[in-house]
């Protein structure tokens, strides 16, 4: 899927880029799929702010996307593949044999009118939904299930594939997509295939103003702000951070590792930087 690029007609158009869209065969989504999409703003329940920098952005309808994949041993056809605002994944509708429709993730490859299933005697093709016991070695795959029943939850961007390196007892072991070996259970589900949409990271955003449209609000640099704001701030004319690069409440930033979850370390066969 190519990159479409524009001529400098003004500033903010000299470097952007946007997708072709070329696989796109729908317009509008399906209305029994969608639900409307409230806007948080980066607040929590209580209307605190726990992400910094969200606001505003362009009005979306909510596409319920298929990650657990428990339609088993039912065949469906691939009747559209769509663009949803909410991922950068593409999305794929499917029209099951049942009369059931749903939304997946569309897979490198996959196209109108292929047949798909989920379950353990689904052939190994893009699309196609199975335990990790029944996928072969060496196989790539995508929404990979980390607690059995739950769902998709790794792997699910555009572009991205797992590979299965091997299996040992009731544990498949999967090389991520950010180089991490991870153990998991190998009755977990995970689709076959690469994410579509690969050329996604090539696209340029070109101006803020786009970065409005996704609901990001500006960053203010550190180094600008008084003391009384930021650790970075102060001093006489440009200066640097005078010591660690931290947050504004003091917390290391940059490098500093901030997982805390002792209960799966176990799962992690290999750490994804030494």
């Amino acid at each position: 899927m190519p990159v479409n690029r524009y001529r400098p007609t003004s500033p903010g158009r000299r470097f952007m880029s946007v997708s072709s869209f070329e696989e796109v065969t729908k317009s509008r989504p399906e209305r029994s799929l969608t639900v409307a999409l409230k806007k948080h703003a980066g607040r929590n329940a209580t209307g605190k702010i726990t992400v910094r920098h969200r606001g505003g952005g362009h009005k979306s309808i909510y596409r319920i996307i298929d990650f657990k994949r428990d339609k088993v041993d039912v065949p469906g056809r691939v009747a559209a593949v769509e663009y949803d605002p909410n991922r950068s994944a593409r999305i794929a509708l499917i029209h099951y044999r049942d009369g059931d429709k749903r939304y997946i993730l569309a897979p490198e490859g996959l196209a109108v009118d292929d047949l798909i299933m989920a379950g353990e005697k689904a052939e190994i093709r893009p699309g196609n939904a199975l335990p990790l016991s029944r996928i072969p070695l060496g196989t790539t795959v995508h929404n990979i299930e980390v607690q059995l029943g739950r769902g998709g939850q790794l792997v699910r961007s555009a572009g991205v594939g797992a590979q299965l390196v091997a299996r040992e007892g009731s544990y498949a072991q999967m090389r991520m997509p950010s180089g991490e070996v991870r153990l998991i259970d190998v009755r977990c589900r995970a689709t076959i295939g690469q994410v579509g949409n690969s050329d996604h990271f090539n696209e340029n955003i070109g101006k803020a103003g786009k970065n409005r449209w996704r609901g990001f609000r500006p960053t203010v640099r550190g180094s600008t702000m008084n003391p009384f704001d930021h650790p970075h701030g102060g001093g006489e004319g440009r200066s640097g951070p005078g010591g660690h690069p931290q947050t504004p409440w003091g917390k290391p930033a940059l490098g500093h590792r901030t997982r805390h979850n002792k209960s799966t370390d176990r799962m992690i066969v290999r750490r994804r930087r030494k």
